[in-house]
């Protein structure tokens, strides 16, 4: 008779195990890397600064304030944008998820004006809307009305329909199937398409000040391109790489919190 052996559990579900320490470990080996190549003379330090140049370039232009300046000027350009095109994005998706008509009207002129680059628009929407801060919330707004429409339609739509049918049966009027059911259901799908569209929002904001602005992260990176100061110049790179950290931080903290019955 053979000898009984225990059969190993394989039901883990690809969840995700945390790895704390290997993102870091990860991040100063390329960084090290980096400060090593720039001292051994690889790296010419006019296209390529080295780290230590890079940060010394950062904190210098922390403490005079540039740099904060430039920060504000973007951020005041970006938290509206979001706001509005987030709002726009969620009331037409949630629509073309739950409404028929609203499907068959939305989603060929949705799918049809997605794949237009935004910022080509900025000229156009400059005559409307003038040169200021207007024109630019507009730009950013609309590159985020996209992803977010898309993404709440989709959610809504991959919702399990038995759920909604069950719902049906047993009486549950339409309201409270849409708060209880089509929502949470879709909530991840359009948390996710959050994260899309804040990043289509950092990039817009960057485009658009580069264009037609004289404050900003854009416009500061820009004018450091031409003035050949590659040490600011990817001191504001690193500015906007934590500007992206801290929103994608913000958006999981918010997903932990909604998202906290999965």
């Amino acid at each position: 008779m053979s000898e009984r052996r225990p059969v190993p559990f394989r039901g883990g579900g690809f969840d995700p195990k945390p790895r704390r320490l290997l993102p870091w470990i990860v991040f100063a080996v390329l960084i090290a890397a980096w400060q090593g190549a720039s001292s051994a003379g690889w790296l010419p330090a006019l296209f390529m600064p080295s780290p230590a140049t890079v940060v010394r370039a950062l904190g210098e232009l922390w403490l005079n304030g540039t740099l904060v300046e430039h920060v504000v000027a973007s951020l005041q350009r970006i938290v509206p944008g979001w706001i509005i095109g987030t709002a726009a994005g969620l009331a037409i998706g949630l629509a073309m998820g739950i409404f028929s008509a609203a499907r068959a009207a939305g989603l060929p002129i949705v799918s049809a004006l997605f794949p237009i680059p935004k910022i080509a628009l900025l000229p156009l929407l400059i005559l409307w809307f003038g040169i200021g801060e207007p024109s630019k919330v507009a730009t950013i707004a609309l590159g985020v009305f996209f992803p977010t429409a898309i993404a709440a339609y989709t959610a809504c739509d991959a919702v399990p329909r038995n759920l909604v049918r069950m719902a049906q049966s047993f009486g549950v009027p339409a309201r409270s199937i849409v708060s209880k059911i089509l929502l949470p259901g879709a909530m991840p799908g359009i948390l996710a398409g959050f994260r899309i569209s804040a990043s289509v929002a950092l990039l817009l904001v960057v485009a658009a000040e580069m264009i037609g602005a004289q404050s900003g992260i854009g416009a500061f990176v820009l004018a450091a391109g031409n003035l050949m100061q590659t040490d600011q110049l990817l001191a504001g790179v690193v500015m906007l790489s934590v500007l992206g950290l801290l929103i994608s931080w913000a958006l999981g903290t918010i997903e932990r919190i909604v998202l906290r019955w999965r």
